[in-house]
């Protein structure tokens, strides 16, 4: 049985001082995946006994970045996609198990005025393309902040969202497009009719009254899928506009 953990922690430095390393030991995972870190190499000394530590820092100060921390060493690491064109952003780790890849990312956002969304669905086809290649050779796990609400009961106010970032047609078909590829959504596997969310924007007191998005997901290959024990949004965890999610899957 695995427990993995994802959080999107919009700045590592910042929530250390918010809480990070009580949650973090409370979680006790067997890998912990991070999205948007914002930092470089060296700017932070993190001292996790126990764990090894796999970082992607983007290329721009203070932007982006992923990590997995994991109790036990994977068979090989890769940083990043395979297509040179968008590993500028510091957006993936991948880490290699004997029986499974396990993935963190951070899934471009379309932006103010769906400037990036053409970038976007250009980063949706390379990551769909990589993960469906990488799950020919042995099951996937991929976790993080994707950015986007899949279906309606995903935020809480579809009407007024459509065609925002994160809630458009576009995005939202890539998402479908990418589970009908043989991935599973974890989370609405387990609770078809569960109204609950992971992302709160920080203005018009969102967070309090619970006016959010799920947009931090676990998605695993569909072989998987009966394997999937809990999948949870540990909504009370503070620190960050997201909260934790997190999965445990019998492996």
């Amino acid at each position: 049985m695995k427990k993995y953990v994802s959080w999107n922690v919009n700045g590592l430095r910042a929530v250390m001082n918010k809480g990070f390393m009580d949650f973090f030991n409370a979680a006790d995972a067997d890998a912990f995946c991070l999205q948007e870190t914002k930092l470089q190499a060296g700017q932070i000394d993190l001292n996790l006994p126990g764990y090894h530590q796999y970082w992607d820092y983007a290329e721009k100060k203070g932007y982006s970045g992923t990590a997995i921390f994991t109790k036990q060493e994977p068979v090989s690491v890769t940083i990043g996609l395979p297509d040179a064109e968008h590993n500028h952003e510091g957006r993936s780790v991948c880490l290699e198990f004997e029986d499974h890849y396990l993935l963190t990312v951070y899934v471009p956002n379309a932006q103010n005025e769906l400037q990036r969304l053409p970038y976007r669905m250009e980063w949706e086809d390379a990551w769909r393309h990589y993960v469906t290649e990488l799950k020919k050779k042995k099951p996937v796990v991929y976790c993080g902040d994707l950015n986007v609400a899949h279906e309606p009961i995903d935020l809480k106010n579809d009407k007024t969202n459509h065609n925002n970032a994160g809630f458009t047609d576009e995005e939202r078909a890539k998402m479908s497009q990418l589970l009908a590829a043989g991935f599973t959504d974890t989370f609405r596997y387990l609770y078809p009719e569960k109204e609950e969310y992971s992302w709160w924007s920080y203005r018009m007191n969102a967070r309090a009254r619970n006016t959010g998005w799920r947009i931090d997901y676990f998605i695993v290959s569909d072989e998987l899928k009966d394997k999937i024990r809990e999948a949870v949004i540990y909504g009370d965890v503070l620190g960050s506009d997201h909260a934790p999610v997190g999965l445990v899957i019998d492996l």
